[in-house]
C-alpha cells in the first residue's frame, strides 16, 4: 500500500484496493476467456505467452476451479475472493467456462467490494486469523461470510440508491423547464383575448 493512504479514512482505502481488485480480476476473466476461445481456433497462431496460460488453465489449478464453478455456480465467484488463492483459480475458470458476462460482473463486483471492505477496516491478517478461528465451526464460516457479503451488498445497494436519486433530481430539473409549446399556447390565449370584440352596447 502507498505510503500517502497510511492513515487514511475508510472511503480513499475502499476506493484504492476496489481498484486493484477489479482491474486484476477482470485480466484474469478476460486473460483466460481469450486464451481458451485461440487454443480452440487453432488457425491464431500459438505465442509462448499464450501457451503458458493455456497450460496453467489446464493444469490441476485451473481445472480445481472449473470444478468449482461446475459444482456452486455462481456463487463462487463473490466467495472466492474471502478466501487466499483463490480468486485467480475462480475468476480465471469463470473465463475459460465463457461465463456470460452479464451474470459473472455483478458477482465478481460483489467480491470485490466485500474485498475492499476486509482490506479497509481489519486487513487480511486479521481476517484470515478470524476465518482460521471459524474453520472449527462451519457456523461461525457461514457467518464471517455473510457479514462480509451483506456489508458489501448494503453499500452496493447505497450506491445505486444514490444514482436514482441524481437521476430522479436530473429529470425533476428538466420537468421544470418551461416548454417553448405551453409558450406559445399561452401567448397565442393572451392574442385571442386581445383580439376578441366586444359586445353591442
Amino acid at each position: 500500500m502507498p505510503s500517502w493512504l497510511d492513515g487514511a479514512s475508510f472511503w480513499p482505502l475502499f476506493a484504492f484496493f476496489f481498484a486493484i481488485v477489479f482491474f486484476r480480476t477482470q485480466a484474469t476473466y478476460w486473460i483466460a476467456r481469450v486464451v481458451t476461445t485461440w487454443s480452440l481456433d487453432h488457425t491464431r497462431p500459438q505465442r509462448p505467452w499464450v501457451r503458458r496460460v493455456h497450460a496453467w488453465l489446464q493444469g490441476e489449478q485451473g481445472q480445481r476451479g472449473v470444478r468449482t464453478i461446475e459444482r456452486w455456480g455462481l456463487i463462487a465467484v463473490p466467495l472466492s475472493f474471502l478466501a487466499s488463492g483463490t480468486k485467480t483459480v475462480i475468476n480465471g475458470a469463470a473465463g475459460v467456462l465463457a461465463m456470460p458476462f452479464a451474470r459473472y460482473l455483478p458477482a465478481m463486483l460483489l467480491g470485490c467490494v466485500a474485498h475492499s471492505i476486509i482490506y479497509a477496516t481489519i486487513g487480511w491478517a486479521a481476517w484470515l486469523a478470524a476465518l482460521s478461528a471459524a474453520t472449527g465451526s462451519p457456523w461461525g464460516i457461514a457467518a464471517l461470510v455473510l457479514i462480509v457479503l451483506a456489508l458489501g451488498a448494503l453499500i452496493v445497494h447505497a450506491v445505486v440508491r444514490a444514482r436514482r436519486r441524481r437521476l430522479t433530481a436530473d429529470t425533476a430539473d428538466h420537468d421544470d423547464t418551461l416548454d417553448p409549446r405551453d409558450v406559445r399556447t399561452r401567448t397565442d390565449a393572451g392574442r385571442d383575448d386581445v383580439a376578441a370584440p366586444r359586445p353591442p352596447a
